[in-house]
């Protein structure tokens, strides 16, 4: 199976790049080849591509700076993958698509099922959410997912930066209102090879969830960095309005799962066994 990736360089990318199983060619465009501020650059690669399958592993991730600059963030996140998946649909390949819990409103302490009424707190999350909207509506064989707290070795990202500060300094405050689970890219990445072999063979797609267990606040999943890289700082809990960003966040990341695993049989992965594996190769790469 041959799939074409958008994305070269994020943390998504990185994974699908590297963990292409035996028998999986990736083909990965970077901004030089199809730049998702040129939406039609991008369908122009699926016309003229020979792969089986089509995933969108890049996105505009920049959640405060979307808040300035909404009608970028707005072509990348909802004019490319729509134009994508208009493309793929019209050649009947099918295209998986990365999303995020911020299309929710981040209300009450449930996990978020699939279904829920959406309803964006910010820039960043509406533009994620006309990707979706165009995504479904383009009419092919799609699959949504969403997820949450990413992480990995690669990029820039919360287990990066909270080692750094973690090394130099005595203690951190870290809202510990915000609830979700943290999401390792490498098992994001198993989960869109495992979705698109199937869907290559028929299985129809839709929207899913996944993100890592247990549900975890910021706060918690620093003490788990700190823990396990062996750093003595000491992680103080502080509510989210001690710490204001130009983009609201959610306070409820919590996404309920289930639906994948019932329909492809991929279960939530345990962050912590991620984190143990991210931590391992930052320091073997010291």
């Amino acid at each position: 199976m041959k799939l074409l990736v958008f994305g070269q360089t994020g943390q998504l990318a990185q994974e699908l790049i590297r963990r292409a199983p035996a028998g999986v060619l990736v083909q990965a465009l970077g901004r030089d080849l199809a730049d998702l501020a040129n939406p039609e650059a991008c369908a122009e690669a699926i016309r003229t591509t020979d792969a089986d399958a089509i995933i969108n592993a890049a996105a505009w991730t920049a959640v405060d700076k979307a808040e300035a600059e909404e009608d970028a963030a707005t072509v990348v996140n909802g004019a490319a993958p729509t134009a994508m998946a208009l493309a793929a649909a019209a050649r009947g390949l099918p295209f998986l698509h990365v999303s995020t819990d911020y299309v929710f409103d981040g209300a009450g302490t449930h996990a978020f099922t699939t279904d829920h009424p959406v309803a964006p707190l910010g820039a960043y999350g509406r533009s994620k959410l006309a990707g979706e909207q165009g995504v479904r509506a383009a009419g092919g064989n799609h699959l949504i997912l969403r997820t949450s707290w990413v992480f990995s070795v690669h990029g820039a990202n919360f287990v990066k930066t909270m080692l750094r500060l973690g090394a130099t300094r005595e203690s951190l405050t870290v809202v510990a209102d915000q609830i979700g689970g943290p999401t390792p890219a490498a098992d994001i990445a198993d989960a869109l090879f495992a979705a698109a072999m199937q869907m290559r063979l028929g299985k129809e797609g839709g929207t899913y969830h996944f993100a890592g267990a247990p549900d975890a606040s910021w706060a918690e999943f620093a003490r788990a960095i700190m823990a396990g890289a062996g750093l003595a700082c000491d992680i103080r809990d502080i509510p989210s309005t001690d710490y204001p960003t130009p983009a609201k966040r959610p306070l409820n990341s919590r996404l309920d799962c289930s639906a994948l695993q019932r329909d492809f049989g991929i279960a939530r992965p345990d962050w912590r066994a991620g984190l143990t594996s991210v931590l391992d190769e930052l320091k073997g790469g010291k």
